[in-house]
């Protein structure tokens, strides 16, 4: 199992290839590649790599997929016997990364894979089928 450990907004996260994650929003637009090179630890599934604090030549090849908030958090103060009472909600702005793959040296460690199921397989097979028939 191959994962790293990177930095993003003052925060740490273990991120694994194929996978999304919601970190503090980005000021990148949808669909945008990106390459984090703030990582801590590369491990490849046999060894890892640490950092002091960074690892030197490894980045996270990451795609933005949205932009979205968190849930609603309810902030309540209140000073008994003062009649003195707040209450104050916030949502967090988040962006929603897929990553794409961990490099170490310019070598690709985890590749997210492209999983085909049995019906596209299958529906694979029958374009090809109807694209020879068209050609004769």
């Amino acid at each position: 199992m191959t994962f790293a450990i990177i930095e993003t907004g003052g925060k740490q996260l273990k991120v694994e290839p194929g996978r999304y994650y919601d970190v503090d929003r980005l000021a990148d637009d949808p669909d945008t590649k990106l390459s984090l090179d703030q990582v801590l630890l590369v491990h490849d599934g046999n060894e890892a790599t640490v950092g002091q604090p960074l690892v030197k030549g490894a980045t996270i090849e990451v795609t933005v997929m949205q932009h979205r908030r968190d849930r609603k958090i309810i902030v309540y103060k209140m000073q008994p016997k003062k009649k003195t009472r707040k209450k104050r909600g916030h949502r967090q702005e988040l962006t929603r990364l897929m990553v794409d793959a961990i490099h170490l040296d310019g070598k690709a460690l985890g590749a997210a894979s492209t999983k085909k199921t049995k019906k596209s397989k299958a529906s694979d097979e029958a374009v090809a089928v109807e694209a020879e028939v068209v050609a004769d």
